[in-house]
């Protein structure tokens, strides 16, 4: 099926697909729906867990029996949807079909289960007080749900089969295409084939931005962004390359150009591969050292466990983990672009770490024999100075490289050499040439080493891949550059030859702000400003031997509150499914009142995973930022839904306009309480908050449903008049009435 055009980019993570069936890359099943009835069903069957997570003897009222039928019901028409999907996608798929359309039954089978063991409708046990006792079968839907669970990963690991087969199967075609553009001789041959490239890498950049932003492993995501940053860059490269190669076939310098921008083309194709399918081609190994930093941590992990266990491991490991670190500080005391004062104080710090370790072993080796408490805080001592010994170091590596970086970034900043290798080259001045071109790579030297610095101190896995592909990018780019300017000097006139020359400058300057922005994420994580995380998602850990310590604390919920934020999460996840439930039955799903609705949904499910301590929501910003959108959506769908009620009768109308009354408040306080600052209570503002959105989704499926009746009504009464006057004009009588309404004789 091929690719509709659309507005997706190479390096966007975002993708537009066309019809079909299931669209380009299964869009109304795996990308789409799959993943919308997934959230559906998962937080469902969790709450089934949770209702019958009881004592046998516990009576439940009507009210309670009435909420697990409920979910029961919702459970089986989840199922339902997804296993349409699950069903289409095996259709589409004949070698999977037979293994995806059994989970399939499985999972129909087991909706089907939980839906009559929840019914209260086959409950006749009545007390003596009016009260049912919830169901006997409990045993029967825990059997029900571990199936459905079961059935449903089964249908999900193979679709996500499909998947990578598609992704594959579309990196052939690009490499295949590729191979066609390498060998063209023609312009007119050259614009049909890359056009046909075009449309590929369109695809392939679909598929591939949707895996990434489906990957749960955040160093995985980011090689995935890297190896796509290489191919959104390079395709316009490739154009100008093959353009100039052919218009100067006999130019060694254009050939040696292009097959640059090949080569690395084809490198981030296959890494994008090796991402997907897990796996290194001819079972290589991830070779690329641990970054210093991450060394730093890992040793004071090891150190700290001493604490608890003296026996964790042996004092010759900790003493080859420190060598190994020590070791990769010469990057940095090793470097001609390091000053004299920091290479000075690197070796201090290095020398007083190893004094303070075999220190640490003395005081090991006493506590191994000796159990008082002299020498239980001896030990203490000597892991806080070791501590603070590395961390020392981590800031002094930290200034070396940030301030080299910033000195590098600021002179750079005009982007002389840049423009002087313009300028020759239009003068066709081989000799300044081969001058500017030495000066670029000096600052290309520069900016790899300073790069491979950034990366021991850049503090998390992302960036640590990140400051590996500006690496990358400044080596091959500077080379590139370097040859597409050499070819402008040979061919002065040659426009082609300008516009190529412009483009991979363009792809300098582009990286030279990137690393700019990574500089400053790598500084704010160095400085505590990222990462930080709500206080009931992630509680500090208990410290030992430092009871005389005093610190300030944040407000933490106990464990009430925390049941209590679990107990909102719930009812929230169950309200989503709620209105998932009533935008399905609407026919025109383009309608606002819908895709506003859809909007409030999904947002209301990531705060539902955050009171999990899941989903896309990490930081107190995060969540402030989705209850601004969320409530902003809500006012947004007062809107559409006045503006709907306008084609309402008068009793209809005042229905509606009572129902939305009720919403437009309750937007503005979750507003309100949104930006208002209670400085340590995070547990207050978060049940605040997530109750007034669990109000607000309670009101949108009331407003769904009240809308769509109406909406029916609405339908149903203008086609009982256009039949009236059909049939009034078929018996001569509506241009009668119409003639004499006119004349006013009516």
């Amino acid at each position: 099926m091929a690719a509709s055009p659309g507005p997706a980019g190479v390096g966007g993570a975002g993708a537009v697909y066309g019809s079909g069936p299931l669209g380009f890359a299964l869009d109304s099943g795996l990308e789409i729906k799959t993943r919308s009835v997934e959230q559906t069903l998962l937080p469902l069957v969790s709450q089934i867990t949770t209702l019958i997570n009881h004592k046998d003897n516990t009576k439940k009222s009507d009210k309670t029996l009435q909420a697990i039928q409920r979910v029961g019901q919702a459970v089986n028409l989840a199922v339902g949807r997804f296993v349409k999907v699950g069903e289409a996608i095996a259709n589409e798929n004949w070698d999977l079909k037979e293994e995806i359309n059994i989970a399939c039954i499985e999972a129909k089978q087991a909706g089907e289960t939980i839906a009559a063991l929840t019914d209260i409708t086959n409950l006749n046990h009545l007390e003596s007080d009016g009260q049912i006792t919830i169901f006997t079968d409990k045993t029967g839907v825990i059997k029900a749900a571990r199936l459905l669970l079961s059935s449903v990963t089964k249908v999900l690991l193979l679709a996500d089969r499909v998947v990578i087969k598609q992704i594959i199967t579309s990196r052939n075609k690009v490499l295949a295409t590729m191979e066609r553009l390498e060998k063209v001789n023609s312009f007119q041959e050259f614009v049909q084939i890359f056009s046909q490239f075009g449309n590929e890498m369109v695809e392939f950049a679909h598929l591939s931005g949707d895996r990434q932003n489906d990957l749960k492993d955040e160093k995985k995501k980011a090689k995935m962004a890297a190896a796509r940053a290489v191919l959104e860059k390079c395709t316009m490269m490739l154009l100008t390359a093959s353009k100039t190669c052919l218009r100067h076939p006999n130019c060694e310098s254009a050939h040696k150009n292009k097959e640059g921008v090949f080569d690395r083309m084809k490198v981030a194709l296959d890494k994008v591969i090796e991402i997907v399918t897990d796996c290194k081609p001819n079972g290589e190994t991830d070779i690329s050292s641990v970054s210093i930093f991450t060394g730093i941590k890992e040793f004071k992990m090891n150190i700290e466990a001493l604490r608890e266990n003296l026996y964790f491991q042996s004092k010759e490991n900790l003493s080859v983990t420190l060598e190994v670190i020590l070791e990769r500080t010469e990057d940095f005391t090793d470097s001609a672009y390091t000053s004299h004062e920091h290479r000075e104080r690197i070796l201090e710090l290095s020398t007083q770490a190893r004094m303070e370790l075999q220190q640490l072993i003395s005081v090991w080796i006493q506590a191994q024999s000796k159990k008082t408490k002299s020498i239980a805080e001896e030990l203490e001592l000597s892991i806080l100075k070791i501590s603070h010994s590395l961390n020392e170091l981590k800031k002094e590596l930290h200034s070396t490289a940030t301030q080299l970086a910033a000195d590098l970034l600021k002179y750079h900043a005009d982007h002389v050499v840049l423009k002087a290798l313009k300028l020759t080259g239009v003068e066709g001045n081989l000799e300044a040439l081969a001058e500017y071109a030495c000066k670029l790579s000096e600052q290309k030297e520069q900016l790899v080493e300073t790069c491979r610095l950034l990366r021991h101190i850049s503090g998390t896995e992302p960036m640590e891949i990140t400051c590996i592909h500006a690496e990358e990018t400044f080596q091959v780019t500077g080379q590139q550059i370097i040859s597409a300017a050499e070819t402008l000097t040979l061919h002065p006139s040659s426009k082609i030859a300008k516009e190529n020359l412009d483009v991979f400058c363009e792809a300098w300057e582009s990286q030279i702000s990137d690393m700019s922005t990574l500089l400053r994420e790598i500084s704010d994580v160095f400085e505590g400003r990222r990462g930080e995380k709500y206080g009931y998602l992630s509680l500090p850990k208990p410290m030992k031997n430092n009871a005389n310590l005093k610190s300030l604390k944040p407000d933490k919920p106990d464990s009430e509150e925390q049941a209590k934020i679990a107990k909102l999460g719930l009812k929230l996840g169950l309200l989503t499914s709620d209105a998932d439930c009533e935008i399905e039955k609407w026919e025109d799903q383009e309608n606002e009142i819908v895709q506003y609705g859809r909007n409030m949904s999904s947002m209301a499910y990531s705060l539902y995973l955050f009171t999990r301590g899941e989903g896309p929501l990490k930081t107190s910003q995060d969540l402030i930022h989705q209850l601004e959108v969320f409530a902003a959506e809500g006012l947004k769908l007062t809107s559409s839904v006045q503006a709907f009620s306008k084609q309402l009768k008068d009793d209809d109308k005042l229905m509606l306009l009572l129902e939305i009354n009720k919403l437009i408040p309750l937007c503005h306080q979750l507003q309100t309480v949104a930006k208002t600052s209670l400085q340590n209570k995070v547990f207050l503002k978060v049940d605040k908050c997530i109750t007034k959105t669990r109000s607000m989704m309670a009101l949108l499926v009331q407003l769904l449903s009240l809308c769509y009746k109406l909406l029916k009504k609405s339908e149903t009464d203008t086609n009982r008049l256009n039949s009236f006057q059909l049939q009034m004009e078929n018996n001569g009588w509506v241009s009668v009435t119409n003639k004499d309404s006119m004349d006013g004789k009516i």
